[in-house]
């Protein structure tokens, strides 16, 4: 048996049809974790262990994500098998910029190799460079923790026109996702101080969301 990341494959390819045409210089950052607050039952004593990341465009996505199936007990933490309800996958809404990364790294390999080798890894080096070099920044997103959609949906559309939202349901409350190109100017000045000040709040900014579609702990995310 294998690892099951895709959870609903139309609601995955309709996410991925839905993400942000790529510039030539941008890609998406995927990152695979093991989280112990979905698998309250196992040894697990990492709450968010990276098991692999990697870097896609549209096209490749899907197929990137399917080939992380591998078979159960391939990922480990300290020789105990990952049980399948700790895995949750996520992605960085926004394109991340190879061009800046590839700087940021060159900057960092210079630095590091000038030292004496402490154990880093180049490859995992420019990875971490990869997922802080934001492209593009179409998204806003503010992620609500513990809250259900409807208690504060109509807070929010006080707050901001709704044709610039989306929500992305999520095991643990939502991702609220704000086209910034789409909000009105009579919201510009004030929508974020309104909607960051809403109870249940938890991150907010460019972050990572769980992907719709794939497994979060078991949950399957979805657009609402």
């Amino acid at each position: 048996m294998n690892y099951k990341i895709i959870a609903d494959e139309a609601i995955l390819i309709d996410f991925i049809n839905w993400l942000p045409e790529l510039k030539n210089n941008e890609c998406y950052y995927v990152t695979l974790f093991a989280r112990n607050k979905y698998a309250k039952d196992s040894e697990l004593k990492s709450d968010k262990q990276q098991l692999k990341r990697l870097t896609s465009n549209k096209e490749f996505l899907f197929d990137k994500i399917k080939q992380m199936e591998c078979e159960i007990g391939s990922y480990k933490q300290k020789g105990l098998p990952i049980p399948q309800e700790a895995l949750a996958l996520y992605i960085t809404l926004n394109p991340r910029n190879y061009e800046v990364a590839a700087r940021e790294s060159a900057i960092d390999l210079v630095r590091l190799i000038t030292n004496e080798y402490n154990g880093y890894n180049p490859h995992q080096v420019v990875l971490t460079n990869i997922q802080k070099a934001c492209g593009t920044k179409k998204y806003f997103d503010i992620d609500f923790d513990n809250v259900e959609i409807d208690a504060v949906k109509s807070v929010i559309e006080e707050s901001i026109n709704n044709d610039s939202l989306t929500y992305l349901k999520t095991r643990g409350g939502f991702h609220l996702l704000i086209e910034l190109d789409k909000i009105k100017n009579e919201y510009k000045k004030s929508w974020y101080k309104n909607i960051t000040s809403i109870e249940g709040v938890d991150v907010r900014g460019d972050n990572l969301i769980p992907v719709p579609g794939c497994f979060q702990g078991m949950f399957i995310p979805h657009f609402v």
